[in-house]
């Protein structure tokens, strides 16, 4: 599990979010289904007035290759020794032909429930949503088809009648599918276009969360996205922006904080361990040093003391289970002066 990096003097009565204005309006102190819902309608989205045809025009400035802006990246792709496995292409090479590349459903229509529909150049929609949109060589296209997303290593390819989209993209795979699920609900379930264990409690893949770990954020590629998107269609992809708020949501190993302020760590200090982060119904806080005592106080972001117990040595349990879900603040003291204050997520 990834140790992130402590906020030194964090203050008990606020926190300062550096996030994207975007999410202003957004109550980032939730966890769970509440942060879940909470996004669903921020990126809610009313647009009837852009297209599936219009996809086609905007891929030319979501999928621009940073390295040059004659091309966009084609995903999945991962080699220039073939126009299959090309992994970028001259933008004027858009068509339905041998090594022309096409728009990409990375959440495949057919694969939905109910499906998608038409990709009628004037439909509007979940078909047309470009978050979901991805520009792909004609015949890797084709060679994906509607097959569900499987863990796997290396580049794109079949696994066992399945899809593995290839290292370099996994990760924004992953974030897409979060985004889908998030955008759409049960009609985008995780899966219904992936494979393996659920994680504990609730219905995310256990890969796409790995997946959003192992290939973290390109800040050029995928930034450039969101950004654009967020003008031409009218919302942005959390997930992109900050693949922490998926540790939040769904719980497993910690992700990502790219605004550096939602991030908890399973180890605190060389004085104090706090875990598990998030919990559900104990944390435990265990003294690294010899002979200490501990008095632990929980916080709201508000400043709110929610709890407050005193520890002896080595590890102790304190039951959460009565607090509500939520970020919050733990302020630990030695018998020898030391105050660490720790963030913690209860689910």
């Amino acid at each position: 599990m990834k140790t992130l990096q402590l906020l030194f003097c964090l203050s008990i009565t606020s926190v300062l979010f550096a996030q994207q204005s975007y999410y202003n309006n957004v109550n980032l102190s939730l966890t769970g289904e509440a942060l879940y819902n909470e996004l669903q309608d921020k990126i809610d989205i009313n647009n009837t007035t852009f297209t599936y045809g219009d996809v086609r025009d905007t891929m030319l400035e979501t999928d621009e290759d940073p390295d040059n802006s004659q091309n966009v990246l084609l995903i999945y792709g991962y080699n220039n020794s073939s126009c299959v496995t090309q992994r970028t292409r001259n933008k004027q090479e858009f068509g339905g032909n041998s090594c022309n590349f096409n728009r990409e459903h990375v959440f495949a229509r057919s694969n939905a429930d109910p499906e998608m529909g038409s990709t009628s150049n004037s439909y509007t929609g979940i078909t047309a949503d470009p978050h979901n949109l991805r520009s792909s060589d004609v015949q890797m296209n084709g060679n994906r088809g509607n097959k569900k997303f499987a863990a796997g290593s290396g580049t794109a390819g079949n696994v066992n009648g399945n899809w593995y989209p290839g290292d370099e993209w996994k990760g924004d795979v992953a974030r897409m599918m979060m985004y889908m699920y998030t955008c759409y609900g049960n009609r985008c379930l995780p899966s219904l276009n992936g494979t393996g264990a659920l994680q504990s409690g609730n219905e995310m893949l256990q890969v796409y969360l790995q997946w959003n770990i192992e290939d973290p954020v390109d800040a050029t590629f995928e930034d450039q996205r969101n950004d654009y998107l967020e003008n031409a269609y009218g919302n942005r992809n959390p997930f992109i922006d900050n693949p922490y708020l998926a540790t939040i949501i769904w719980g497993g190993e910690p992700a990502e904080d790219r605004w550096g302020t939602l991030a908890i760590q399973d180890v605190a200090t060389p004085q104090f361990i706090v875990y598990p982060n998030p919990a559900r119904e104990t944390i435990c806080i265990a003294s690294t040093g010899n002979g200490t005592n501990v008095s632990a106080s929980i916080y709201s972001i508000s400043g709110q003391k929610v709890k407050e117990i005193s520890l002896m040595n080595n590890t102790n349990s304190i039951d959460v289970s009565s607090i509500a879900s939520g970020i919050y603040l733990v302020k630990l003291k030695s018998d020898n002066n030391t105050v660490i204050t720790k963030k913690i997520v209860i689910q």
